[in-house]
């Protein structure tokens, strides 16, 4: 079975996350794409805004009734960062016999080199780099181990970020159709990201 594995904080989960999963289900013949959110992702700065059960509620409501998507709660209990490596070695343990890709956005590609363990993680797994509006991919920078080992896929061209939403909630602006409706209803009826 193929699995693509998507991480982030999903500090909400939005439809680019939407459309990059499928667009990677799609061009890579994908069998499910697992939403993994992260505890503490170690290459930002700033930890979520939401709690992570918090999140990963709002996952589960953007991908109910998607057959080929999974939300799973692996790198919340953890203490520290959320490296990359430990949540596969756990995954290859815990589900044998899958191929797991790793689906990352442009910035992702551009830092891939400096991820924690990154030749070992590597060995394990194959990338998915998602094409975004606006940013240029150096895939070119990266070393050949990597290059050999990342897919190039393009999707639905929108500008939009978890920061985004945040911003627009903090203003009193609508988020209505930048998320998933579930995920709009559940933001709006607990008064996430609102200005404080």
């Amino acid at each position: 079975m193929k699995v693509g594995f998507m991480g982030g904080t999903f500090d909400p989960i939005h439809i680019g996350h939407m459309l990059a999963a499928e667009s990677a289900r799609e061009a890579c013949g994908l069998d499910e794409v697992w939403f993994i959110p992260a505890g503490q992702p170690p290459l930002k700065e700033n930890g979520p805004v939401a709690d992570g059960q918090t999140r990963l509620e709002m996952v589960y409501r953007a991908i109910d009734f998607q057959p080929h998507f999974r939300a799973m709660d692996v790198e919340l209990d953890s203490d520290g960062k959320s490296y990359t490596i430990n949540t596969i070695k756990m995954l290859h343990e815990q589900y044998p016999g899958r191929e797991f890709s790793i689906i990352i956005g442009t910035d992702r590609v551009n830092d891939l080199a400096q991820w924690h363990e990154i030749e070992r993680l590597a060995e394990m797994v194959r990338f998915i780099g998602m094409t975004r509006g606006g940013q240029d991919m150096k895939v070119d920078n990266l070393p050949a181990f990597l290059r050999d080992r990342l897919t190039i896929v393009e999707m639905p061209q929108i500008k939009l970020s978890s920061t985004d939403v945040r911003d627009r909630r903090a203003q009193g602006r609508s988020i209505r159709f930048l998320v998933p409706e579930k995920v709009y209803s559940f933001i709006t009826r607990n008064g996430l990201y609102e200005s404080q």
